[in-house]
């Protein structure tokens, strides 16, 4: 068993280096851009009609992974923090959420800091890119990304064809003139692609964020009014009760 001395000097460290990998995610979730992409195929009219490449951007990032890195990242200095506060506390109280226990004899001062990291989480959801409303989006299984439906569109090509001024006589012979007519080629077959996290499923994390700062804030009035046991799995609590079953590793 660490001693408490031995637990600060870890959680210094790790600190550091949480606070540092959240900064890069904050800083990815900034850029719309990679978690972005599409998929553009050009299909001819005809068979022997002109080949052209498709077109594509892969989608650099997926929300899903994001958070499931910031849970990591938060979740391992939750429990280096809860470590300490647990081996240094005496003032406790229970996080309750919908008349159940979400944590149990929570010290006042690792409520303190939990309060200030769902401030943080609440921050970085409400910066998370959405997918795009005016779309239809479906979610594809294979991939884990979110699509909307083809859209077609044709491509003209300019041919060029006689046409008759003046027919044949037996007096003038026929007069013709070539003229530039637009045909159809082909189409292009465009989907959007999106690794974004839906408007909907963001309102419902940004809610049970604040529910539980709520009961987080009421824990530690009531444990400053309170006169060494091991720390619960807090991550894993937290995390499970704001994300739900919206987000996973797809």
């Amino acid at each position: 068993m660490a001693k408490l001395s031995q637990i600060i000097a870890i959680r210094t460290t790790a600190k550091t280096r949480v606070h540092a990998a959240i900064s890069e995610l904050y800083k990815k979730i900034q850029k719309p851009a990679l978690f972005n992409g599409f998929s553009k195929e050009y299909r001819p009219k005809d068979e022997d009609g002109e080949k052209l490449p498709s077109e594509s951007q892969r989608v650099q990032a997926l929300s899903g992974h994001v958070l499931l890195e910031l849970d990591r990242c938060c979740t391992e200095l939750m429990q280096i923090t809860a470590r300490q506060d647990w081996t240094n506390a005496s003032a406790k109280a229970d996080v309750i959420v919908e008349d159940r226990k979400l944590l149990e004899g929570v010290p006042v001062s690792y409520l303190i800091f939990l309060e200030k990291q769902l401030t943080d989480i609440h921050t970085f959801i409400k910066a998370m890119p959405v997918l795009d409303p005016a779309e239809d989006w479906s979610k594809d299984e294979k991939s884990g990304l979110n699509r909307t439906r083809e859209i077609y569109t044709h491509r003209t090509k300019k041919i060029q064809k006689p046409i008759v001024l003046y027919p044949h006589s037996e007096h003038h012979p026929a007069q013709t003139q070539m003229v530039t007519e637009d045909v159809v080629a082909g189409h292009w077959v465009a989907v959007k692609l999106s690794g974004a996290i839906s408007a909907t499923d963001k309102e419902k994390m940004l809610g049970r964020v604040d529910t539980l700062l709520y009961a987080v804030k009421s824990a530690r009035e009531s444990a400053n009014a309170c006169n060494e046991v091991p720390s619960p799995k807090v991550g894993a609590a937290v995390f499970g009760f704001i994300f739900g079953p919206q987000v996973n590793s797809d």
